[in-house]
């Protein structure tokens, strides 16, 4: 039979219930505003009845609250942190082809490449036609040749400028995720700390949450918590959870509160991978040495964005088939030589058959043969006709001595598949830088061979108007038409990345030739040395040459139509990225909705439980009254 005083705790604990679920709503009201906060609620159930030897069987006990907890659908947390991840790719993407649109852009009345282009091959190269003797018409020629060589120079400082810039935010990005990472442990240590006592860390599990969406932003993130059992009895949980966190296609980050953490290493001169990198381009290790996979497809965020700008090369990368391994004595700093191992592979995509197109470092780097790194010190391309007058390509690379590689090349490589860097389909940094490069190698050359061709008003041959500043001192590169490769019909033709051919010319590089500047009676106008110094056939050729794509083409267009093509893609990498950051943007704005609208706080809605738990509350401290008068009626009146 229950007490007389029964009932009394039964309204006592409806009280209290009342009174957890007032407190609540308090604090539900009072968090309206914070970020990422999420709407808690107080689980109750019926107390266990009791049994009682009446003939109404078992009593009510009133109720019992166990746990406050947060009102949170995982779900549409992982559903954000992958529209979250895509959105941050796209607007990295979408900010820095904004800048590439504007360095390219050209409205035909400023200094953009259209109206520098005009100028020299229409309004400077007619004044010479019509004044071929005149040394001032054709010395504003060449100044106007050195604008369109000045432009090239100055797109090259804003792309290094870009890419510069990439590496600068991706060095930020990955402190960033150091830091998100440290919090998020951090918390996860605290959540168990509290767990364990039966209590729900609610309110940090919302500060995780928001770091979670933080560094989601970054890069993708897979996120898992496993119940952790009693060791002695594996079927009982013991309230705490193993929480791990994935980043970039796998690659663990957290383990509950133990973090792993990333660092920064920038490149040597040996790892540089293309000709037009900038020095220090950092790769990302992690603290213990193993490197972090930054060309993962998977890896996703802002992360992703500043790789593919920074690295982007159009998947055109260095890739061959081996087919011949050998030694080569080549002389080290003091003089003495030493063998080193070479590698030959032949190769067959167009980017690499045309030498114009090469992106090679041309300061030694890394080539993967097979499935094993090796250090490489210099290359040289080489081009053998068959007896068929069928033409095959193939580059050889001098490895770099066993303090850089610790093993021997065998034969046992042939067959197997030469890469180097990595393939991003991407038009980044490198494409662009690529792209025009192969114009000024491509135009000069066509551009030098016709004046070559002809006389100057001394009577002498021609002189190259285009050249390549070098690196090392003031003088110039003087191209050697035994390395011109592309007047070759047949036998063999070798050109070292060493020898002064047109890959020594770049858009970095890109200059007038000093002598020309000088005495611009030196720029030869006639085919014949006997013909008038008013004679100007040369100019007519070069005129040809500039309008006919049959005699220059690049990507299929004519010389003077270079920004077309390089704007056309611009456009579309700008135009892609805009529409996918605004669509990712609407996707994760609109999936955050329906996270808020199960979790978020509800104005309308508290109040209305306000006056509900307050309705609770009241009735419950009268009931407490009443069963008080009984029991002092009892007491009094009775002697119960």
């Amino acid at each position: 039979m229950p007490s007389q005083f029964f009932g009394l705790n039964t309204a006592y604990k409806g009280l209290l219930a009342s009174n957890a679920a007032l407190n609540t709503t308090s604090n539900n009201i009072s968090n309206v505003q914070t970020k990422g906060y999420s709407r808690q609620q107080v689980v109750q159930q019926a107390s266990d009845a009791l049994r009682v030897f009446q003939t109404y069987g078992c009593a009510g006990a009133g109720v019992d609250t166990i746990a406050i907890e947060r009102v949170r659908n995982e779900f549409y947390d992982t559903k954000y942190w992958g529209a979250n991840t895509n959105m941050g790719e796209y607007s990295i993407k979408q900010y820095y082809m904004q800048q590439l649109e504007t360095y390219f852009s050209d409205d035909g009345k400023t200094t953009g490449f259209k109206t520098i282009f005009d100028q020299f091959s229409v309004t400077g190269l007619q004044a010479v036609l019509k004044a071929a003797s005149d040394k001032t018409t054709k010395a504003q020629f060449i100044g106007y040749a050195g604008n369109l060589t000045e432009y090239f120079r100055s797109m090259v400082g804003n792309l290094e400028k870009v890419q510069k810039d990439a590496n600068q935010e991706l060095k930020l990005k990955v402190d960033e995720i150091n830091s998100l990472a440290g919090e998020i442990a951090s918390l996860n240590k605290q959540i168990n700390v509290i767990e364990l006592t039966g209590s729900k860390a609610n309110e940090l599990r919302d500060r995780r949450t928001v770091l979670l969406d933080q560094l989601s932003n970054i890069v993708d993130i897979q996120t898992q918590e496993i119940p952790i059992t009693d060791a002695n009895n594996p079927d009982r949980e013991t309230g705490a959870y193993r929480f791990l966190v994935r980043i970039g296609g796998g690659q663990l980050l957290i383990d509950t509160s133990d973090y792993k953490q990333l660092e920064c290493v920038a490149r040597t001169g040996y790892q540089k991978v293309n000709q037009t990198d900038i020095d220090g381009l950092y790769d990302i290790y992690w603290k213990d040495g193993e490197q972090f996979n930054i060309y993962d497809k998977t890896l996703g965020g802002s992360l992703q964005g500043l790789v593919e700008m920074r690295d982007g090369n159009n998947a055109e990368i260095f890739n061959g088939t081996i087919t011949a391994t050998g030694r080569k004595d080549v002389a080290d700093k003091d003089g003495n030589m030493k063998p080193h191992d070479t590698v030959t592979i032949e190769v067959s995509e167009d980017h690499l058959k045309d030498l114009n197109k090469c992106n090679l470092s041309d300061s030694g780097g890394v080539i993967t043969l097979g499935n094993q790194e090796f250090y490489y010190d210099s290359w040289s391309y080489t081009c053998s006709y068959d007896a068929a007058g069928n033409p095959t390509y193939s580059y050889t690379f001098v490895l770099s001595d066993n303090t850089l590689n610790d093993r021997n090349l065998t034969n046992d490589r042939v067959g197997k598949v030469a890469t180097v860097g990595n393939s991003i389909d991407y038009q980044g940094i490198p494409y662009y830088m690529k792209q025009m490069n192969e114009w000024v190698r491509t135009f000069s050359q066509k551009f030098n061979d016709i004046l070559n061709s002809g006389y100057d008003a001394y009577g002498n041959a021609g002189n190259d108007l285009f050249a390549a500043k070098k690196a090392t001192d003031k003088g110039q590169y003087v191209f050697e038409d035994a390395f011109r490769y592309d007047r070759q019909t047949g036998g063999t033709l070798t050109v070292d990345v060493a020898d002064n051919s047109y890959y020594k010319m770049t858009a970095k590089n890109f200059t007038v030739l000093a002598a020309m500047v000088e005495d611009a009676d030196l720029l030869a106008t006639r085919k014949n040395a006997s013909d008038g110094v008013d004679q100007y056939d040369i100019l007519t050729e070069i005129q040809s040459m500039i309008s006919d794509k049959t005699k220059m083409s690049f990507r299929g267009c004519k010389s003077g139509e270079f920004l077309q093509c390089i704007l056309s893609d611009v456009a579309l990498n700008a135009g892609k990225a805009n529409t996918f950051y605004t669509n990712y943007k609407n996707i994760a704005g609109s999936i955050d909705n329906q996270r808020i609208s199960i979790s978020g706080v509800d104005e309308d809605e508290e109040a209305l439980n306000l006056v509900k738990y307050q309705n609770s509350f009241n009735l419950a401290s009268k009931m407490v009254q009443t069963l008080t008068e009984v029991y002092d009626r009892l007491i009094l009146e009775t002697g119960v």
